[in-house]
């Protein structure tokens, strides 16, 4: 069949990067199409922290824990909690992605340079039963060079295949339909946006300079979710999760709007589970923003002291790394949008991480010498030693009476007392004296020392709160920060679409979190972090290689 290549992949995220690279090392023609500028190759995976979800890898071998494909099984399902008629094909999916990562993937990525750093974090705790939700054991490896370090080797790959001629790009080219011949996707045409040369990361523009249309035998959608477009948030908030948040801060940049969902969606394919979503409590508003609304999340240690907006305590098991929606239901349940960490200099310096490359600075880099000092340094890494001192979100005072009066006058709510926030302070403070508690949080902190990573540079020595020597006090107020779209277009378990009258559409294929990271969102309702990047690597090269293949 004539066209202009054999395979068009709709978007140059780091989905569509291993689908395209995938079809060119098949010897295929693909071409890759992105509406933003060169500069945002990779998309929202080069600001990312680099986690990847790995099942019994070396590295936790080497650390003593003790993992296995049954494991991460009984955690998957207690956590992503399949229920519905729509959950056949995620359900698959998920089985499908879990042999992956406790089998190819990490030599698969090993093979071409990839490195994780040696500390495997521990992500999502639960914190409820052996069944329910959570990782049972530390499983979230930093890649090396973070975010930039997962993309480049597939940047690398598609570099040399665009000088073989199998692949090439274009970009600023907004796809605005769908092809559909006789029932079978061939090819997208939209608009060609005028040049851009704003940074990485920018809100670019949106004057049209002309048009286009190009042809193939199968396109893949890899555009990403709609974490960057609050409408659409709010309104495929589920009512679980209660009232949408009248205020939110955006993980993602603006470009990830859900447009193409849309598109796709109108072309006939099956969008299932849009009400899964999946938004960090912990966000902060970025002192140095990038794109509009731009937030950071903190990667919390398990030691903080959480309080919602009218200094009530979170209730257990909804401690700092436990449980992302849970702590998102329970705080939308305040009516308010905010919540509070209370924490001291001691905690920050060693269970603070910020979420993002341009945040860690070491990791991204590549530098031993500096990732070191995180163990070593009297203060917290210099990231977010910045964010103490420049963010409007946090406070740091030297007592407690200070701090109070300071958190309340941030919001002009002034809904904290004094009295209550000491109060529960100084009973969890008296646990401290022995080392075993009832204090559910205060037994978590006991139970992360026993794992060396966390000892080591995740997890602060167990002291009170009020201790000076600990000091100063740090107040920080948590914001709601949209992320990532776990529903998606339904797909089989070669990618390929299935139509709203539940038949496979000849030609599209979905990837990424456009296909909810697999078959229409292998998560379920949850997470058990590390598996978004994976998700990507996963549904990208399933699809490509089914591509390819199916172009003959």
């Amino acid at each position: 069949m004539a066209g202009d290549a054999d395979v068009i992949v709709v978007g140059g995220g780091l989905a569509g990067l291993v689908a395209a690279t995938e079809i060119a090392d098949a010897g295929k023609r693909v071409i890759v199409v992105d509406q933003e500028g060169e500069q945002n190759l990779g998309g929202q995976a080069f600001w990312s922290f680099g986690g990847l979800f790995f099942v019994d890898s070396l590295e936790q071998r080497r650390l003593g824990i003790k993992d296995s494909y049954d494991l991460a099984m009984q955690d998957w399902h207690g956590t992503a909690g399949f229920d519905r008629d729509e959950d056949l094909w995620p359900r698959r999916w998920a089985e499908a992605y879990l042999a992956f990562a406790a089998g190819e993937k990490r030599d698969w990525l090993r093979a071409m340079g990839h490195r994780v750093f040696p500390v495997v974090g521990w992500a999502e705790r639960g914190g409820y039963d052996a069944m329910g939700h959570g990782n049972s054991v530390p499983r979230f490896h930093v890649t090396w060079g973070t975010g930039p370090g997962i993309v480049e080797p597939f940047e690398r790959r598609a570099r040399e295949a665009q000088k073989k001629g199998l692949l090439s790009f274009r970009f600023r080219h907004r796809v605005d339909a769908l092809s559909v011949t006789n029932g079978t996707v061939d090819g997208v045409s939209g608009a060609i946006l005028e040049p851009s040369n704003t940074e990485r990361g920018e809100s670019s523009s949106r004057n049209v300079i002309g048009d286009f249309s190009l042809r193939a035998q199968a396109v893949i959608v890899a555009s990403g979710g709609i974490g960057g477009n609050h409408d659409l948030v709010r309104q495929n908030w589920p009512k679980r999760l209660g009232e949408p948040p009248k205020r939110m801060i955006s993980g993602v940049p603006a470009h990830v709007d859900g447009r193409m969902m849309g598109i796709t969606e109108a072309a006939g394919a099956r969008l299932i589970n849009r009400d899964r979503m999946w938004h960090y409590v912990e966000g902060i508003e970025n002192w140095n923003p990038i794109w509009p609304k731009h937030g950071i999340r903190i990667l919390p240690g398990p030691s903080s002291m959480w309080f919602d907006a009218t200094g009530k305590r979170l209730p257990a098991p909804l401690f700092p790394g436990s449980d992302t929606l849970g702590q998102l239901q329970y705080i939308q349940s305040t009516g308010y949008d905010y919540s509070w960490f209370v924490l001291t200099q001691a905690i920050i310096k060693k269970e603070f991480a910020l979420s993002g490359s341009e945040q860690n600075p070491d990791l991204t880099g590549k530098s031993w010498l500096m990732t070191a000092r995180r163990a070593t340094n009297k203060g917290a890494p210099a990231p977010v030693e910045a964010f103490k001192d420049h963010g409007i979100d946090f406070v740091v005072r030297d007592n407690l009476d200070d701090l109070v009066s300071a958190m309340n006058a941030l919001t002009g709510d002034n809904l904290l007392k004094l009295d209550e926030i000491r109060t529960q302070i100084e009973a969890r403070d008296r646990t401290m004296a022995n080392p075993y508690v009832k204090d559910a949080q205060v037994m978590n902190i006991h139970n992360a020392r026993k794992y060396i990573g966390d000892r080591l540079i995740r997890t602060a020595k167990p002291h009170r709160i009020l201790d000076p020597a600990q000091g100063p006090l740090i107040a920080v107020r948590l914001n709601i920060l949209t992320r990532k779209t776990l529903g998606g277009f339904e797909t089989d378990l070669d990618s390929r679409v299935f139509g709203s009258n539940g038949q496979i559409m000849p030609g599209l294929y979905a990837v990424g979190e456009a296909a909810g990271f697999g078959g229409g969102g292998m998560h379920g309702y949850r997470s058990l972090e590390g598996t978004f990047l994976g998700g990507c690597l996963f549904t990208g090269r399933t699809a490509g290689r089914a591509a390819a293949k199916a172009v003959g």
